[in-house]
């Protein structure tokens, strides 16, 4: 496996991304009994996958209910939990390695934007500074460090003093990243803050409850229009991924070598559509080697010609045809 662990963040052709893969798939099926009693429970025999295309993708709910391993947890595993009303169940991220998680967020961080160095980052995420166990806050604390950058940092009710950052980094040539959820940077942008060529505004999606959700297409042009910027990024990563994917501004995500997105059947989950549709995301995280590299989102999201992602809703898995695997008595 310490092999495998080193090919992840080396990959440099498809060849390369399927053979790894595949060689993933078969060492989760040995190692990790949810994912091998899921792929028993859909009568799949492992000696006939053989594509990308068939390997089975667990469904993302099982983060939910199971621990979801392939390696043995120890004193050093870090637990990374979803956010959730007090209704819901939050999903559980056994990662026993948390190093390969700095390294994959780095790699990709450094892939689309350089060195933290280079920025200063003002992280704007209040619901996720105020529990515990946060995936995206562990990333940004990490970037917020490497910026080294003295007005770096996050913020929770202290919206004054983040505009007065604001204001004094724009009278400069500084390079600043403003990463935040989305119902918090309408809040910031509701109160007539404006931005210049020096910022770059990336969301990271999310109204948690506080606003009425808005379509990705909607919430960018609010962005743009009250913070008098041209485009707005977009980070995709969740709790049960050590990836992350991102969009520069056209809407469309684009991941790093070690990542890939295919798409499946709305009303067949268990079958890859090939016409450039909407259907349900599928992920491939290599990364995730130590838990389930391939998860079954409940995300909806269509490939364009450039295999760039286009997020575009979410559904349930109960209101599809096949839901009876998907969400069984397993």
């Amino acid at each position: 496996m310490y092999t495998i662990k080193n090919k992840i963040f080396n990959i440099s052709s498809e060849k390369e991304f399927i053979d790894l893969a595949l060689k993933i798939f078969n060492f989760q099926l040995l190692n990790n009994t949810v994912y091998c009693n899921w792929v028993k429970m859909l009568k799949v025999n492992p000696d006939k996958v053989l594509t990308l295309e068939q390997i089975p993708f667990l469904p993302i709910e099982f983060f939910k209910t199971k621990k979801i391993i392939s390696s043995p947890l120890s004193s050093e595993t870090v637990e990374f939990t979803s956010s959730a009303t007090t209704s819901q169940t939050p999903a559980t991220h056994y990662v026993n390695d948390v190093l390969l998680y700095q390294r994959s967020f780095s790699n990709c961080f450094n892939l689309f934007y350089g060195l933290p160095a280079d920025y200063c980052i003002l992280a704007l995420l209040p619901n996720y500074l105020q529990r515990n166990g946060s995936s995206l806050v562990y990333m940004c604390n990490q970037l917020i460090n490497e910026s080294t950058h003295p007005f770096s940092g996050f913020f929770l009710d202290n919206t004054d003093d983040l505009i007065f950052r604001i204001n004094e980094l724009k009278q400069t040539n500084q390079k600043v990243i403003l990463i935040g959820v989305s119902y918090a940077l309408i809040d910031l942008c509701e109160q007539g803050v404006k931005l210049n060529e020096n910022f770059i505004v990336m969301e990271t999606g999310g109204m948690k409850g506080t606003r009425k959700e808005m379509l990705k297409s909607e919430l960018h042009n609010f962005l743009k229009h009250g913070f008098a910027v041209n485009s707005i990024h977009s980070e995709y990563g969740m709790t049960e991924l050590l990836s992350q994917a991102y969009s520069k501004g056209d809407g469309e995500f684009e991941s790093p070598p070690w990542m890939k997105f295919l798409i499946r059947e709305i009303d067949d989950p268990l079958k890859i559509k090939t016409d450039g549709r909407t259907g349900g995301i599928n992920v491939i995280d290599l990364a995730n080697i130590n838990s389930c590299s391939f998860i079954a989102t409940k995300d909806l999201g269509k490939l364009n010609n450039n295999n760039k992602l286009e997020l575009m809703g979410r559904y349930d898995y109960s209101d599809v045809r096949g839901c009876n695997l998907m969400i069984g008595n397993y």
